[in-house]
Formats: C-alpha cells, sequence, structure tokens
C-alpha cells in the first residue's frame, strides 16, 4: 500500500495509507458525522468540492449498490477514513468501496486519525487541504502547501451547474397523479424526487440555469428548489427566478441549498458557518409544533435573519417566520411565509439512510397545494 499525504491549508499534516484511486486532489476539507449512509453522502451532489471526512471510523464494510446511490456518480473531490474494512458483508451489496472510488477517480486517505483531524477542524474552521498519494506523495511538504493554498476557497464558489441536469426530464407519479412539481435542480438526490412522485405529484426536473418562465410554463402546482453546492451568494439569477415565482402566487418548497435561496429571495443575506452542519444526528425545533426532530444535514452555509421568530421579509414578500431551528448552535433551519405559499427547510427531510423524523414536510407541501387551490 502507497504512502498518502494529507496536507491542510494551515500547514498540518497527517500522514496515511492511498485508498482508492491513486494521485492528488484539492478542495474544501470537511467533516461528516453519520454512523452509517456514507454511500448517500458520496453520491450526494452537495458535496461537490469537498473533501469529505468520515468521524465513523469504520468504513466500507457493508459495501455499494445501485439502489443506495441518490445521483449517477460520486461527487465528493477527495476521501478521508480511518479504518477502510478489509471485506464486504451485506447481501445488498453489488460492490466494494474501494474499487468504486478508483471507478470514479476519487483519491482518498485510510489510517489517519480522523478524531485529531475532525477536532482540529472543530476548532480551526473547515479550509482547503489537499490529498497525495503514490508518486505526488513524494514531494516537498512546502510545495504541497503552496499547491493547496492555491486551491479555490468554497466562499464565492459556483457550483450548482457543475452538478444540475443539462436538459428537463420527467418522472411519473406513483399511481394517482395528484399535481405537478417543477424542480430547479442545484444538485438534487434521488431520495427527493422519489418522495415526490410517491405523493402522486408528476416531476418536471429542469436545469439550474433555467428561468421563471421555465419553470412555470407548465403551470405546475408548485415549484421546488433543490439542495446543491456551493456558495449561494453566487446564485443571482436563481434567486431573481425565484422572487418572480413567489410573485405569481405559485406554492414553493426548498431544501438545503434552495432554503437559503429562499432566505435572499425574501431579502434575507447568507453567511458561511466555521466547520457547518453535516451528518444524521443534528437536532432540530419546529417551532410550529414544538417538536425536536433528529434531522440529516450538510451545510456550510445559512440564512441570517435577525429578531424574530416572526419577522417582515426586506423585500416585501410580509411576515416570514423562523420555522425551524438548531437547538446545537441557534441556527436558522427552516423559513416558512405567512402570507405567501411558501416555505423551506435547511436539512434534509429525504435523508435515504435516515432519520425520517422530518419525512412529513413533503406531506405539508400537499396540504399547500390543496389550499393554493381553494383559494
Amino acid at each position: 500500500m502507497s504512502r498518502a499525504i494529507l496536507v491542510l491549508e494551515d500547514g498540518k499534516v497527517f500522514d496515511g495509507e492511498s485508498y482508492g484511486s491513486e494521485g492528488s486532489t484539492l478542495g474544501e476539507i470537511v467533516f461528516a458525522t453519520g454512523m452509517t449512509g456514507y454511500q448517500e453522502t458520496l453520491t450526494d451532489p452537495s458535496y461537490a468540492g469537498q473533501i469529505v471526512v468520515q468521524t465513523a471510523p469504520h468504513i466500507g464494510n457493508t459495501g455499494v449498490n445501485k439502489r443506495d446511490e441518490e445521483s449517477s456518480r460520486i461527487w465528493v473531490s477527495g476521501y478521508v477514513v480511518r479504518d477502510a474494512s478489509r471485506v464486504v458483508s451485506n447481501f445488498r451489496a453489488e460492490g466494494s468501496l474501494d474499487d468504486e472510488l478508483v471507478k470514479y477517480g476519487i483519491v482518498s486517505i485510510k489510517n489517519i486519525d480522523t478524531r485529531a483531524l475532525t477536532r482540529h477542524l472543530r476548532s480551526a474552521g473547515v479550509m482547503r487541504a489537499g490529498i497525495f498519494s503514490g508518486a505526488s506523495a513524494e514531494a516537498p511538504i512546502d510545495d504541497l502547501l503552496t499547491a493547496v493554498r492555491a486551491g479555490k476557497k468554497m466562499q464565492g464558489l459556483a457550483l450548482s451547474d457543475v452538478v444540475s441536469t443539462k436538459q428537463l426530464y420527467r418522472v411519473a407519479p406513483q399511481g394517482e397523479r395528484f399535481g405537478s412539481v417543477a424542480i430547479l435542480d442545484l444538485g438534487i438526490k434521488a431520495s427527493t424526487i422519489e418522495n415526490m412522485a410517491a405523493r402522486g405529484l408528476e416531476v418536471l426536473v429542469y436545469p439550474a440555469t433555467s428561468t421563471s418562465a421555465d419553470l412555470l410554463a407548465e403551470k405546475p402546482d408548485a415549484v421546488f428548489y433543490s439542495n446543491g453546492p456551493g456558495d449561494p451568494e453566487t446564485a443571482g439569477s436563481q434567486v431573481e427566478a425565484l422572487r418572480e415565482i413567489l410573485k405569481a402566487g405559485t406554492p414553493f418548497f426548498g431544501i438545503c441549498f434552495g432554503n437559503q435561496l429562499l432566505g435572499r429571495a425574501l431579502g434575507f443575506e447568507t453567511y458561511k458557518l466555521a466547520f457547518g452542519h453535516r451528518g444524521i444526528n443534528q437536532p432540530v425545533m419546529d417551532r410550529t409544533t414544538g417538536k425536536v426532530e433528529v434531522t440529516a444535514h450538510n451545510h456550510g452555509f445559512a440564512v441570517r435573519v435577525d429578531g424574530g421568530p416572526e419577522v417582515v421579509s426586506p423585500a416585501g414578500f410580509g411576515r416570514v417566520l423562523v420555522s425551524h431551528v438548531s437547538l446545537n448552535d441557534d441556527v436558522v433551519e427552516g423559513l416558512t411565509c405567512l402570507d405567501i405559499p411558501a416555505y423551506s427547510v435547511q436539512y434534509h427531510p429525504e435523508a435515504a439512510a435516515g432519520p425520517h423524523d422530518s419525512n412529513y414536510l413533503f406531506d405539508r407541501l400537499i396540504d399547500l397545494i390543496k389550499t393554493n387551490r381553494k383559494g
């Protein structure tokens, strides 16, 4: 097994062994706290441009399979694990994680102290990093550090166009057709589409470059903005399109990146978190019910709302309720418009590996469509 080196922007270095594909890669290094669901993480387009550290020590034991993929490929820029499983032991497995990483050219590293690394990132914040294995690991550390510091920062980076579909496609509803939803694909996960179709919605998935006219062309019952990677401040055209949709009175639902873009459409700012929320064990309070949900997260940016929980939209869309809030750090985790039919959450109610506490949010969309039809 060849040597691999993880180099952080602040000069900290971790020695390990090559895993997956051999070579070099750069990205923003982040940590994900899920004990399960590594395949969902790897194939989530929201992780594009990022090197992901798994805090769970043992990774790969259940292998990989097509059913658990959230998109057509692995999107992470690099992968960091402590103990990579030497064998695959699961009746659903169709291959090994190691082979899957090689297939998609994902440069990875194993056998490093991921606990020490995570503690460092929690203190210093996420930053640029690089994984170097094989011949590239033999270069002087100063040269590798220079390469890392020359890499792109996530702040100011637009990635939705990279991960989005290139053309419109449709997914038929399951069972009786209830209506339709136009989805702006900013990096959508397959589970989101499945949840929509399961509720009788015909799903129309549009490229990230689509206009409000495109999204409203077939008179959908609702518009949805998906999760996705990058800085929401770069998504000016998607924000302007959303403002037109809100003015048209079409029901709207957004998840993750979609929540940030709703926030910006309503006139609020977004900002970068020190180390973000990533994992499947994040506690969130739903202020509309008082219920605490265990939720799945993957975001490095958030919406800033001063005051509340009820405030007025600076962009003129009426009253807005900060409907969900993180119980770890009070970050805004959801917005509900009280005068127009629109709401969003920062986390992932479609989490395939779970938890499923927040799956009801898709039912809220159905209720919103029903209410809008009556109005």
